[in-house]
Formats: structure tokens, sequence, C-alpha cells
């Protein structure tokens, strides 16, 4: 890790450790047939935190996120959001509370201009609730607030980017305007999966302030990533899945240092380049 970031990103630090966590993953355990996806897994996330989840492919990453977010039922298991239990609550309920997600696989409406993917959200019940659609604390108009949220995420205001159809737009906007749907609900945790996946390292190193500001601003961030190094950055604690279990978790240096997952992720000498760069 990078000397002036360590006293910065805190890795160790639980912000709100004394207070109930923002979040709480009880034993939650998923089976496709015969096959176990996830088995008890458990963990807790407190509010302002950033929270890495790694693991091999097929470890059970994505499986989580879509338990905690109603897109898949568990076979067993509690997840609790502020003290309140939302197990068995849709996805678009768990969004209503304020748990949003952005998708590995990206899914906006392609066939809409960018700015209108956000009008959509800005119609919920959510947005008109908390004000997320008001401009300036006053009522303003959609559109207009669709291309404010586009502009903090990195789409240029004054370019043709934000009205062009969303098939038409390359990764690196797709990444940002999952993102930006999300911050249209006003979210308290964002959950991202493989929000760095498939970017180039310039568009990796402006994506990382965005994280880090949208730490700042209070929410609490879930990253599922194979990243590594800049995962690392950003994350205040880092999880380890291995076959739809809880490996370790603790601070990069921590579970980077561990046997078991050296031996079950990638190898000693992989784990090595990365920390060196890390």
């Amino acid at each position: 890790m990078k000397p002036d970031m360590k006293s910065d990103m805190k890795p160790d630090m639980k912000p709100d450790a004394g207070k109930e966590p923002i979040l709480r993953v009880d034993k939650i355990s998923k089976a496709f047939g015969g096959i176990q996806a996830l088995n008890g897994v458990s963990f807790e996330v407190h509010t302002g935190e950033i929270l890495g989840i790694i693991g091999p492919n097929g470890s059970g990453k994505t499986t989580i996120v879509n338990c905690i977010t109603g897109f898949i039922k568990k076979t067993s298991g509690r997840v609790f959001f502020r003290g309140r239990d939302i197990s068995d609550k849709p996805p678009h309920k768990i969004a209503d509370m304020g748990v949003t997600r952005t998708f590995q696989i990206m899914r906006p409406y392609f066939t809409l201009p960018a700015y209108k993917n956000l009008v959509i959200p800005l119609f919920s019940p959510r947005a008109k609730r908390t004000g997320g659609w008001r401009g300036g604390g006053r009522l303003g108009d959609r559109n207009t607030v669709s291309i404010d949220i586009l502009e903090e995420i990195g789409f240029e205001r004054d370019s043709y980017v934000p009205y062009k159809t969303a098939s038409t737009l390359p990764t690196g906007y797709l990444k940002r305007l999952e993102l930006a749907r999300c911050l249209a609900l006003k979210p308290e945790i964002i959950i991202c999966d493989e929000v760095f996946s498939g970017l180039s390292m310039s568009e990796i190193a402006s994506m990382v302030p965005l994280i880090e500001r949208l730490q700042m601003d209070g929410i609490t961030l879930i990253m599922i990533e194979h990243r590594l190094r800049e995962l690392f950055r950003v994350a205040n604690r880092i999880m380890v899945l291995n076959f739809g279990e809880k490996l370790t978790e603790g601070s990069s240096e921590e579970v980077m240092a561990d046997e078991r997952v050296k031996e079950a992720y990638f190898g000693s000498q992989k784990v090595e380049e990365v920390m060196k760069h890390a």
C-alpha cells in the first residue's frame, strides 16, 4: 500500500464501529440444485465503510449480492438493514429503503438516451420522498437533475455524451451510468459488482476518486472486485470468499498474508506481485 495513502485510508477502521451496523448478513446459504453456492456466510458493514469482497470465480460473490438485494431467494439466513429484516423483500422494496446496486453486466435502458435512464429512478417513490429530484431546495426539472448527476460522476455536461443512446456508450460511461442510476435514488448503500472490470487504467484512475467522494458523502459501499490493486486503494476492509464460504476478513495486508488465501485464490507469486504494487 502506498505510504501516503495509509494514514487516510485506515484499512482496519470500522466507521461507527460502536453503533449498530447499517447492514448485517446472518448465515446466508444458497443452493442451486446440488450446488452449494453460499454456505452460512455472515458479515457486517458499518455506516461510511467501504467493504471489498474478493474471491476466485465461482466463489459466491455475485450470488451474495443477489441474495442481499432480493434478486434471488436465499435457501436460509437473514439480511438486516438498520436492524430491520429485509430478507424476504423484493428488489424494488429494498432499493426503496436505500440499498442499491450496480450490475456486473450493465443493464441500462439501451434504447433511451443516457440522461433518460436517470429520469426513471427520479420518478421513484424514494426519490420523491427524500427530495432526490429537487434542485437547489426547489422542485427541479428531472431532465436537468439527470444531467447534474451525470456530470457529478464524470459525464461531460457540455458534450453530446449525456444525450447519446445508452447502447452506443462505451464501457467506461456505462459503468458510470450504473452508479448514476443508484445516486438518483439517494442511497444509503451502493453495492458495486465489478465496477472496475473492463476499464482502462486511465478510466480506473478517474473512477477511484469518484468512489472516495461517495464515501466522503456518507454513502456505504460494498465492492465486489477482481482488480485488487485498485480495490485496496479505497477499501477499509476486505472479505475473502472461497467455495461459497467466508475464508477470512481484515485489512488488505492481513488477508493477502493469509496462507489459505494464497493457496485458494492466487498462488504465492501472484500475491506478492499484487501487494508490491498496492
